[in-house]
Order: C-alpha cells, then structure tokens, then sequence
C-alpha cells in the first residue's frame, strides 16, 4: 500500500481509500453528485424557440421554393407561406404539447415519441394545406371557364345549327 500512494501523488491523484473504511462510499456519492451537475441535461420535448424558429423556415423553404410540394401543388408567395408556415407548426406544436400534458414525458424515450408525433402532425398540416390551396386555385379556374364557355356567344350559336341540322 506504501508503493500505491507515491503513484498516486504522481498522477495527481489521491491515494484510494482501503475498501472497509468510511470514506469510500461518500467520495464515490460526492462524484456521481459532481459528474451529474456538470452533464448538461438532456430534454426533447418541448423544443426550444429556436428549432421551432428553424422549423417555421423550412416550411416556409418548402411551400415557397422550388421543391416536390411547390411542384406538384404550386407554389406558395413567400408572405403567405411565412403566415401559413408559422400557423401550421403552432398547430402542430399545441396539438403534440396537449398529447404530451395527457402524457407528461418523463424520459428521453417518451420525449421522442412526442417530438415523432409532433413532426407527423407538421408533415400532415402542411400537406392538407398544399393540397387546400391547389383545389382552391384550380376550382375557380374550372369553374370560370366553365362559366365563360356557357356565356360565349358561341356556344348558343353552335347548339343552334346542331338543333338546325336535325
């Protein structure tokens, strides 16, 4: 034991103390205690303003950009994607926090679960609203041309001369 403690000295380290004494279970509580406060805590639901913030603008990337969504259902202008980005994640984000209430998180792994949920919840709002805004755009085209072929003058003229010919 004599030798053990000059090599200890020289790594900067104590002596440890003989395993039947009293002090080995409180330094060994005192550093589970210290290397606890010094690991930042880990916490994955709620997310912070800031990846809520990041979220808000990916959307916003997808509806208004050039990507498969703004291919497929046209894209959005820039100042109404903004507003219905930052509608759809706060639904989406009010939606998944009342499920976490009802739940309350408590470890990592029900954190994930929430957060999983949360970005479904996104994905689905902004694809319902994708597809909204295209039935919307493409209805009142359809129905106007609808409209504009019933009032041509052509069209009565043309049921005419069918009618004539009979």
């Amino acid at each position: 034991m004599a030798e053990d403690a000059p090599n200890a000295a020289a790594e900067g380290g104590q002596p440890a103390p003989p395993e039947g004494s009293a002090d080995a279970t409180p330094s060994a509580t005192a550093g589970a205690k210290a290397a606890e406060a010094l690991l930042p805590s880990l916490s994955i639901w709620p997310p912070s303003q800031r990846t809520r913030d990041a979220v808000v603008r990916r959307l916003v990337q997808t509806l208004a950009a050039p990507s498969v969504l703004s291919q497929r259902y046209g894209a959005v202008p820039e100042s109404e994607a903004e507003r219905a980005a930052a509608a759809v994640e706060a639904e989406a984000f009010a939606a998944a926090s009342k499920s976490a209430a009802a739940e309350s998180p408590a470890s990592i792994e029900e954190g994930i679960e929430v957060l999983q949920a949360y970005s479904k919840e996104v994905s689905r709002l902004l694809l319902e609203l994708a597809k909204t805004r295209s039935a919307a755009a493409t209805a009142p085209a359809e129905g106007s041309a609808q409209e504009a072929e019933d009032s041509s003058p052509i069209a009565p003229a043309a049921e005419e001369a069918a009618v004539k010919e009979e």
